[in-house]
This record gives C-alpha cells, sequence and structure tokens, in this order.
C-alpha cells in the first residue's frame, strides 16, 4: 500500500491517463460519501470541528457572536437570538432576569386573562414554594390600605389585616385566580413594586412559559435596543466556553451565516496563524480554511471536514446495515483506485496542480485520497504483520512499543533493504517462540477476564483482540499508536505532507 510519504520527484509531473482515472474516482467518492452522510449530519460534523478550536480568545468569540446577532439579516437574527435566550435560560437565568426584574410591569399582560400561569406563579404549593405568593401577601399585607378590599377568600368571611397579622399562614385560604385577577384590574402598583420584583430575579418564571419571554427578549433588543439587555449578552458571550457556544449556537445559522462566521474567525485568527501542527485536525482543519475560504464552499467544507475530522464517524455510518448499498459502491470505488498502478511520484500531477484546478478543487482531491488510505488501512491491516508490511514499503521506522528488546529500526532509509528488515522480523518470531511472554490484552469494561474465551457454538478458544501498538520514525517515535489508532493517524499525516508540499508549490 503506497502512503506517498515520500517526497516526490518534481520533474516526474506528466499528467497521464492514471492521474486521469484517479481524479475521476475521486469525484465519484465524492458524491457517495456526501449522499451517505447526509447535509444534516455533515453540518453537524462541522459545527462539532469549529468548536473544538482552542485558539480562539474570549474577545474573539465575543465579537464573532456579536457581529452575527447585530449585523445579519432579521431572520437570522431572530432565529440566533432565540436559541441563544435558551441556552441563556438554562444556563444563567438570573441575569436575563435582572432585567427582567425592571420592567415587571409587562407581566401584568403575561397574567392578565391566563389562569394556568396565575395559578403556576402565585399558588402556595407553586413552582418554588410560591415565589408569587410571598409577593402577593407581603405586598398585600405591606399595603393593605389600597389593597385589602380586592383580596377574596375562600369560605363564609373574608379575614382581617389583624388576624392575618398574628396568623400569617390564613393567607393560604386566598382565593387566588380571582385576587390575582383583581389586582390586574384594580392594583397597578402590585405590578411594579419591589415584592413583585423580588419574585422573579432568579429566573424562574421563565419556566411558565418560555416562548413568551424569547419574544419579550427579542423585543427588547432588536425593536428598543435596549442597552441593558444588550449588555447581559455581552456578558454572557465572554464567559461561555466558546465551545459551548458553538455547540448550542451553530447548528442554527443557514448556509450563508455559517459561511459568514468562517471567514470572520479566519479574519480574527490571522494575527496569529502559522502553518504547522498539520496533524493536529482542528489545526488542518483551519489551514484548509484560510486557503480555501468559505464563501460559495460550504459544500466543499463539509465534504473536507468529514473526510479529514470525522473519519471514524464516517466510516461508521458506511458501516452501518442500511448502508450496504452505497457501501458496496464505495467498495468499488477504493477497489479502482487501489488498482491504479502508484510509485512514489503518482500524486505528483496533482501536487503540482498541472490539471490547473483551483486550490480548493486540488485540497479536496488531496483529503479525498487521504481518506482511500485510511479506509484501506481500517480494512486491510487487521493483524501486527499487515501493519509492519506497511512501515516497510514505506519506509516508516517503528518498534513495537510492547516489547523491551525490540530494537529500533534504522531512521536513515537511503539504501533501504526490506531483505533486512525481514530478516529482523524473523529473528524476532524465532526468539519470541523460544521465549513466550505473557501479553496484557486491552478490554472491555464488562470483560475483566484476560484468558482466552471458549466459544460453545464454534467449539473454539477465541484470542482477545490484538494491542500491539507501535513508535515510529515519522513523529520522532515519541507516541504509541495502536492499530485502532493508526488508520487515522497515518491518513493525517499523509494529507498533512501533501499539503505542505502543495502550498510550498504555490510559493
Amino acid at each position: 500500500m503506497e502512503l506517498f510519504v515520500s517526497e516526490p520527484n518534481w520533474n516526474d509531473d506528466v499528467e497521464d491517463d492514471s492521474t486521469r482515472l484517479r481524479i475521476s474516482l475521486l469525484n465519484q467518492l465524492e458524491s457517495l460519501i456526501l449522499s451517505t452522510v447526509g447535509r444534516g449530519e455533515a453540518r453537524l460534523w462541522l459545527c462539532n470541528t469549529i468548536a473544538s478550536l482552542n485558539c480562539v480568545t474570549i474577545m474573539d468569540q465575543r465579537d464573532l457572536f456579536w457581529d452575527l446577532l447585530r449585523t445579519r439579516g432579521a431572520n437570522s437574527n431572530f432565529a440566533l437570538a432565540s436559541q441563544l435566550l435558551h441556552f441563556m435560560f438554562d444556563t444563567t437565568p438570573d441575569k436575563l432576569a435582572s432585567v427582567l426584574a425592571l420592567r415587571t410591569r409587562v407581566l401584568h399582560n403575561f397574567f392578565d386573562g391566563n389562569p394556568k400561569r396565575i395559578l403556576e406563579w402565585f399558588s402556595y404549593s407553586s413552582l418554588e414554594q410560591g415565589k408569587g405568593f410571598r409577593a402577593l401577601s407581603q405586598f398585600a399585607f405591606k399595603n393593605r390600605d389600597i389593597c385589602w378590599e380586592e383580596l377574596e377568600w375562600k369560605g363564609k368571611h373574608g379575614q382581617s389585616p389583624a388576624m392575618v397579622a398574628t396568623k400569617p399562614h390564613y393567607f393560604r385560604y386566598l382565593d387566588i385566580q380571582q385576587t390575582v385577577e383583581n389586582f390586574i384590574e384594580h392594583v397597578p402598583e402590585f405590578w411594579s413594586s419591589d415584592e413583585f420584583a423580588e419574585s422573579v430575579k432568579d429566573g424562574d418564571i421563565f419556566l411558565i412559559d418560555r416562548s413568551f419571554f424569547v419574544r419579550f427578549f427579542i423585543n427588547l433588543m432588536y425593536k428598543e435596543d435596549l442597552k441593558h439587555v444588550w449588555d447581559v449578552v455581552n456578558e454572557f458571550l465572554m464567559r461561555q466556553p466558546f465551545s459551548s457556544l458553538c455547540g448550542h449556537l451553530l447548528i442554527t445559522l443557514q448556509d450563508q451565516d455559517l459561511s459568514y462566521f468562517l471567514e470572520s474567525l479566519c479574519k480574527s485568527l490571522a494575527p496569529r496563524m502559522h502553518i504547522q501542527n498539520f496533524n493536529d485536525a482542528s489545526h488542518l482543519f483551519l489551514i484548509l480554511l484560510f486557503k480555501c475560504g468559505a464563501y460559495g464552499c460550504i459544500d466543499r467544507l463539509l465534504l473536507l471536514n468529514a473526510v479529514i475530522t470525522q473519519g471514524r464517524q464516517l466510516l461508521r455510518l458506511i458501516r452501518d446495515e442500511e448502508a450496504w448499498e452505497p457501501r458496496e459502491k464505495i467498495n468499488e470505488i477504493v477497489s479502482k483506485i487501489s488498482a491504479i498502478p502508484t510509485n512514489a511520484n503518482s500524486l505528483t500531477p496533482i501536487l503540482k496542480n498541472n490539471c490547473k484546478m483551483r486550490t480548493i478543487q486540488v485540497i479536496k482531491w488531496l483529503g479525498l485520497q487521504s481518506w482511500v488510505l485510511y479506509y484501506r488501512l481500517s480494512q486491510e491491516c487487521q493483524t501486527p504483520e499487515s501493519w509492519e508490511s506497511v512501515f516497510m514499503n514505506n519506509q516508516i521506522g517503528f518498534r513495537n512499543s510492547n516489547k523491551d528488546e525490540d530494537r529500533l529500526l534504522e531512521e536513515d532509509f537511503s539504501g533501504f533493504d526490506c531483505s533486512s528488515s525481514v530478516r529482523v522480523k524473523n529473528k524476532r518470531r524465532k526468539k519470541s517462540r523460544k521465549k513466550r511472554k505473557r501479553t496484557s490484552y486491552d478490554h472491555d469494561e464488562d470483560n475483566d477476564d484476560e484468558l482466552l474465551h471458549f466459544d460453545s457454538a464454534t467449539q473454539k478458544f477465541i484470542s482477545p483482540p490484538d494491542t500491539t501498538s507501535w513508535l515510529l520514525s515519522i513523529d520522532g517515535y515519541s507516541s504509541a499508536w495502536s492499530s485502532a489508532d493508526l488508520p487515522e493517524y497515518l491518513h493525517r499525516h499523509c494529507l498533512s505532507k501533501w499539503m505542505i508540499w502543495f502550498f510550498e508549490k504555490l510559493r
């Protein structure tokens, strides 16, 4: 399996039939992947990738979302603002409630003609131990000279202020619905009182009818342009983690607004951006974004993000039983691509952009080719021997991190001799036969048995999954890579190499 990790001979750049065939097959693969994933899922993956970025400062994140809320079209504003308000109700309701507490008179209309809301907020046994009930009773006793006659009592007669002063629990005998309706009609002072404002300041009242309060705050934001509300929003955008803001808000954006957000993100990060750390998925995505832009390219960004940062999820979708038809087609295309005669220079015509295509088009092909490698590695490399064959065929130094006696293979591959490596490998096998060592296996949480399992149906012992891991020369032998992680790591490593070469040629 050729990984194309050796720098190609730039003089060998003739575009031939095999190059044209590869590009044609990669274009077919693009359509199959997008149809298999679905646009909604691909957008969710893209939003997750953006949320994983850890290079966005607090001021940047505030400015990015503030700009969307303040400057984009009205329909987009309202959808985003609505989602933001729901998020704020869930996390910091008291902040918005501080605005409501200054405008409690509007709640006169909230309760007017709505017995259900009245009982939910003002009953003694209502929400949060009757905060509305406490406000009503405190105001009534304090201002008994102007409102006592509006109190409706259950039973044959009412209660005097003197009696209630000695037995405050008598307030429980109020006919809450009728009393509140009387206050709506005849006691306007209650709706702007300190007692009523105190009852709503923690935001529990939002639980009664979120939709009403979302509309209320959107009106304050966009019709009245109330500074107090925008100050609360500004503080919220600076206090929340960037990942949380993205996770809750980006999914609501239309394509053009998402493109606008990404372009704004590029501008904010540009002064601090350097082309390094290509193996980091989120950083690689940012490089693609910087080089390709977002306007008019959202579909390609969805595809590139899927094949570069969401390889495992994409593979899981393809392996789903219901995806058997696209899986067969993808298998067929991957087989055809794999059958194209290859050498270290097979990608040179694409890397040199002899096809004279736009940068985003070339990057798309490179991303798809890297995912073909990911797919093949996941499907074909099931044993330690198969992995070590890939390493040797691509001149990647390696050692088995699970065995102390494994020797580091030479990093200098000038005059690389695969036969000598095979002899070393065979020598290891003979040594391992003479001295077998106990191996520790990874296992599921529900299975603590390290012994072989017996399958009564097949009458055979089943070995636990292989847990061999390797240290590789391509990252300076700094990390141990298991067979589960190698496809993802290698396909990103290959893509990062190609991208570096391609961008250098663009200079």
